[in-house]
């Protein structure tokens, strides 16, 4: 069977599997406070569904998953799906992003179902900023969700951190303290313009080199690191002496493209090569029919471009490409 190698001879072994656009928060970089239209339920993939398309994938090379949103956790039984998903040949690795508010009540439970690693979004350390970004939630339940994580056993924990100038950049020094004195990867991730490449973005756009100049600033002594495990495209560092590290993941200053090895199933059912630009691939045809979702990966392959432009876009230079108007967690973080 062929493998899954694009025309600039990326081999991708690596799935982004939404399982809900919903969300528990309201995120001022990833949806409106109000007025968000989800996707009605029946058109989500089923659970049955997944699993058949990642069977597909699987026996095409694909043998990493992660489990996204939306929040993936306000989707009932997630465990169940993890269960089926880690007993299908081939399928090594299955991790999973998640907000943290529910990740207390079901850590454990995804750990033993086949989850090995988690994801957990942290934009601050204060919780009233945390109520200014997140618009709803409580800090305290993000923060039990990563003691949760720690107790279950998944290593390494990963903490996301999406910089907003002038809004939790002041908080880089924080982050870079918790890297140090504590056993978890801070990965600090620039502001993405998906679906909404608007002047309130390039506002708070901040570039990472930022991070390492603050590490500078603070005298910490930073080297490179390479063993991280993952499949992330961030730039590793560890702090001399220190218990974590800290990743840069620089979509639009430095962007990875060139090293790129995931598709992504949007929870309603399309196959995105790129999170950037619009192309999207419908798979719901295709279920009950392996070789016609076979074809469809192979399409991705030849649609799938050589990169995104989203430093064009924050330069306000023409684009070669129709960037996607779904926000991110239409598509899957």
């Amino acid at each position: 069977m062929p493998a899954l190698i694009d025309r600039f001879e990326r081999k991708h072994d690596y799935l982004r599997i939404s399982v809900t656009d919903r969300c528990n928060l309201r995120c001022l970089y990833c949806m409106p406070e109000e007025g968000v239209q989800f996707a009605p339920s029946d058109d989500l993939l089923s659970y049955d569904q997944i699993v058949e398309v990642v069977e597909t994938g699987a026996a095409l090379g694909i043998s990493k998953l992660r489990i996204t949103g939306g929040e993936p956790l306000v989707r009932p039984g997630l465990d169940s799906l993890v269960r089926r998903l880690a007993a299908i040949p081939g399928i090594r690795e299955i991790s999973l992003t998640t907000n943290g508010v529910l990740l207390a009540d079901q850590a454990e439970a995804l750990r033993k179902a086949g989850v090995t690693r988690v994801n957990i979004s942290l934009d601050t350390l204060d919780p009233a900023r945390f109520r200014f970004i997140a618009r709803r939630g409580e800090l305290k339940r993000v923060l039990d969700g990563i003691e949760a994580a720690a107790k279950a056993g998944f290593a390494p924990i990963k903490l996301n951190c999406v910089l907003l100038k002038g809004v939790n950049e002041d908080e880089i020094a924080a982050f870079l303290m918790m890297a140090r004195d504590q056993p978890l990867h801070v990965r600090f991730i620039e502001y993405m313009p998906i679906g909404h490449a608007d002047e309130n973005w390039k506002k708070h756009y901040l570039p990472l080199s930022r991070v390492l100049e603050m590490a500078q600033e603070l005298g910490l002594q930073t080297e490179r690191r390479d063993n991280v495990v993952g499949n992330g495209p961030s730039d590793d560092y560890r702090i001399a002496g220190g218990a974590g590290s800290f990743g840069l993941i620089h979509p639009v200053s430095d962007h990875f493209c060139q090293r790129c090895n995931r598709l992504r199933l949007t929870a309603d059912g399309s196959i995105k090569p790129c999170l950037y630009w619009v192309d999207e691939l419908n798979v719901k045809p295709a279920l009950g029919n392996p070789e016609a979702m076979q074809a469809l990966f192979m399409r991705a392959m030849d649609i799938k471009p050589l990169n995104h432009e989203m430093a064009a876009k924050l330069a306000d230079e023409a684009q070669s490409h129709v960037p996607t108007e779904r926000r991110m967690s239409q598509i899957g973080g």
